[in-house]
C-alpha cells in the first residue's frame, strides 16, 4: 500500500498547479495522472488566457470589476460571483507569476505581454503565446515542477495509471485505489487528502476537441464517492472545429479579424439580432447556434460546412499570430490557410459544470477538493468565456493547493483506515476479475460511439423535451448492455480493451447527469437551449442543478446561485 499526505488526480496545468503549492510546503504527493504530464489536455488550449493587463491602449482602462462583470454576463448569470471575482483578482498576478517562470508569451512592441480581442469581453484582454499558450503554460509550469521537486523531492509521479474508486468513510477521504496500466495491477493508496483535476468530459460527444482522455471519469469517481455534481446539463460547443476532424480552431483566429462566410460569401452572423454587432467575436454559444441555424437554411458550403476566412489578415499576420492554425489546416484538411478559407464546424468543447465545490475549491467531503474543468467552482456559468478557462486552472489550482496544505496541517493523520483501504481494494480486484470473466456479445467500443451519437444528436446544440427523453432512454439502454460485455483480449499489460470498458462505465453515468438536468431544466440559458422553451426563466431556473448518485439512479435537486455583485439582466451583445 502507497501512502502521501496527498494526491492529486489529473497531471493537466490545475493539477501541476496544485502540486506546486503542496511541494512548496514539502507535503509528500502522489501526482496520478492517465498520461504523462505534458500529454494532458491542457496543452490542446490554443487561443490565451484572460486578464486586465491593459496592454493594448484604449481610451477606457480595464480592471478586474470589469473582466467580472463580463464574465457574470456571459454566464448569463448562472455563475457564482464570490468565485468569478476571487478569479478575476487574481487574474493578473497568476499571469505575471509564470511568465517570471519564463513562459515565452507573445510580446508587443513594447515588450509587454501581447493581448487580442476574445468574444463577450469589453476589452482587448487575451494575453497569448501566438496560438499555442495551453502549450507553453504547461511546459513552463512543469519545468518548475521538476526545479521544486529536486530541492524538496517530495513528489511521485504515477504516469500511466487510472483511479477506479475513492474510498470515504464518516464523509472524509481515506484513500484510493488506481490501475498501473504498464501492468494491469491494482494498487491501494492511503492519503488524508485528494484534488481531483482529471479535466472535463468532452467524449461524451462524437463531435468533439477534446483529447481521447476526457471521458469525465474523474468526475464519476467522486461522484460514485457521494460528492455532487453541478450544472452538468451546460455543455459548450464550439463555434470553429475543423469539418469532419473537429479539431479546434482557436477563437484567436477571430479575434485576430477571420470572418465566418456562408456559401454565398456572405458575413451571414449580421442576419441574426444577437450576433449582428459582435459578429465574428459574439460569444460562442452564440456563434454556435448562428451556424447551425445558418447551415439548416441551405448556405452551407457543399451543403455540410460554413468557412472561416483569414485571407484579409495578410500573411505576415497569420504566420506570426496563427501558426498552428495553419499547420492543422494544412496538415488534417489539406488547406493553405494563408490563402484559402477554413472548413469548419461547431463541436462539443468544454464541460461547463462538473464536481460541485466552494471557491475555495471543497467538495462537500471532507478532504476531496477538485480545480479545473473536473470542477464547477462555478466561474462559468451557463456558457464559459473564451480564455477564462486557462485563467481558471492557475488561479484554482493553486487555490486548491493552499487549502490543501492548511487542511493537512490542521487535522491529525488518520491511521486507523488500512483495514478499510485493503478491503476495498479487494472488492476491486473481485469486481474487476467478473468483468474480465464475462462472455458477452457486447463490444465497449460499439457502445462508445452508440453512447458518442445519442448525446449529439439528443442532447446537442438545440434541445426539446422528446428528444432528451429518448436519449435518456438509448443511454439506459446502453448502460444495461455493458452488463453483457466480453472482453476478448484477457492479458493484463496496456489492456486498452478493458481501460475503455472501465471509462465507458463512468462516462455513462456523466452522460446521464448532463441529459437529466437538460431535461429538467426548462428554459434557455447560456449554452442550455430549448427549441421548446426559449426565453430564459429566473423566476424558476435561477438556480444550480446538482446530482447526486444512489444505486438506483440519479436524483437531482436544486440549490442557489451566489450573487450580489450584478444583478440578473437580458444579455445582450
Amino acid at each position: 500500500m502507497y501512502e502521501f499526505d496527498a494526491i492529486i488526480i489529473g497531471g493537466g496545468l490545475a493539477g501541476l498547479r496544485a502540486a506546486y503549492e503542496l511541494a512548496s510546503n514539502k507535503m509528500k504527493t502522489a501526482v496520478i495522472s492517465k498520461v504523462y504530464p505534458i500529454r494532458s489536455h491542457s496543452i490542446a488550449a490554443q487561443g490565451g488566457i484572460n486578464a486586465p493587463l491593459n496592454n493594448i491602449e484604449r481610451e477606457v482602462s480595464d480592471d478586474w470589476e470589469k473582466h467580472a462583470q463580463d464574465t457574470i454576463k456571459g454566464s448569463d448569470y448562472l455563475g457564482d460571483q464570490d468565485a468569478i471575482i476571487k478569479m478575476c483578482k487574481e487574474a493578473a498576478s497568476r499571469i505575471y507569476e509564470i511568465e517570471h517562470w519564463g513562459c515565452p508569451f507573445s510580446r508587443t512592441v513594447e515588450g509587454r505581454i501581447n493581448q487580442r480581442p476574445f468574444g463577450g469581453q469589453g476589452f482587448p484582454r487575451t494575453a497569448y503565446a501566438a496560438d499555442r499558450t495551453g502549450h507553453a503554460m504547461l511546459h513552463t509550469l512543469y519545468e518548475q515542477i521538476i526545479r521544486i521537486n529536486e530541492e524538496n523531492k517530495c513528489l511521485t509521479f504515477f504516469d500511466e495509471w487510472f483511479v477506479t474508486r475513492l474510498i470515504v468513510e464518516d464523509n472524509s477521504i481515506r484513500g484510493l485505489i488506481a490501475l498501473d496500466l504498464k501492468t494491469g495491477n491494482l494498487e491501494a493508496f492511503k492519503t488524508d487528502a485528494i484534488i481531483i483535476a482529471t479535466g472535463g468530459a468532452g467524449r461524451l460527444y462524437g463531435k468533439s476537441t477534446n483529447a481521447l482522455i476526457n471521458t469525465g471519469t474523474g468526475m464519476a469517481i467522486a461522484y460514485w464517492a457521494g460528492a455532487y455534481l453541478k450544472d452538468m446539463e451546460f455543455i459548450q460547443f464550439h463555434p470553429t472545429t475543423l469539418y469532419g476532424t473537429n479539431i479546434l480552431v482557436t477563437e484567436g483566429a477571430r479575434g485576430e479579424g477571420a470572418y465566418l462566410l456562408n456559401s454565398h460569401r456572405e458575413r451571414f452572423l449580421a442576419n441574426y439580432e444577437d450576433s449582428k454587432r459582435s459578429m465574428e467575436i459574439a460569444p460562442r454559444d452564440i456563434v454556435s447556434r448562428n451556424m447551425i441555424r445558418e447551415i439548416k437554411k441551405g448556405n452551407a458550403v457543399n451543403g455540410l460546412y460554413l468557412h472561416l476566412d483569414l485571407r484579409h489578415i495578410g500573411k505576415k499576420a497569420i504566420i506570426e499570430k496563427l501558426p498552428g492554425v495553419v499547420e492543422l489546416a494544412g496538415k488534417f484538411a489539406g488547406i493553405d490557410a494563408v490563402n484559402e478559407p477554413i472548413p469548419v464546424e461547431p463541436a462539443q468543447h468544454y464541460t461547463m459544470g462538473g464536481i460541485d465545490t466552494d471557491a475555495d475549491c471543497q467538495t462537500i467531503i471532507k478532504g476531496i477538493y477538485a480545480a479545473g474543468e473536473a470542477a464547477c467552482v462555478s466561474v462559468h456559468g451557463a456558457n464559459r468565456l473564451g480564455g477564462n478557462s486557462l485563467l481558471e486552472t492557475i488561479v484554482f489550482g493553486s487555490i486548491a493547493g493552499e487549502n490543501t496544505v492548511r487542511y493537512l496541517s490542521s487535522k491529525k493523520k488518520s491511521n486507523d483506515s488500512a483495514l478499510l483501504i485493503e478491503s476495498a481494494a479487494e472488492e476491486e480486484k473481485e469486481k474487476i476479475r467478473q468483468l474480465f470473466e464475462k462472455d458477452g456479445k457486447e463490444n465497449v467500443f460499439t457502445l462508445f460511439e452508440e453512447m458518442n451519437s445519442v448525446m449529439w444528436n439528443n442532447a446537442g446544440i438545440f434541445r426539446e423535451e422528446a428528444q432528451l427523453k429518448e436519449g435518456c432512454k438509448n443511454l439506459k439502454g446502453i448502460k444495461e448492455r455493458c452488463n453483457n460485455i466480453g472482453i476478448r483480449y484477457k492479458g493484463k499489460r496496456f489492456n486498452f480493451e478493458f481501460y475503455w470498458l472501465l471509462e465507458l462505465i463512468g462516462s455513462i453515468d456523466i452522460a446521464e447527469a448532463v441529459v437529466m438536468g437538460a431535461i429538467e431544466r426548462k428554459e434557455s440559458r447560456g449554452s442550455h437551449f430549448r427549441t421548446d422553451f426559449p426565453k430564459r426563466d429566473d423566476e424558476n431556473y435561477l438556480k444550480h442543478t446538482i446530482a447526486s448518485y444512489s444505486p438506483e439512479g440519479l436524483i437531482l435537486s436544486y440549490k442557489p446561485v451566489t450573487l450580489g455583485y450584478v444583478e440578473p439582466a437580458e444579455r445582450k451583445y
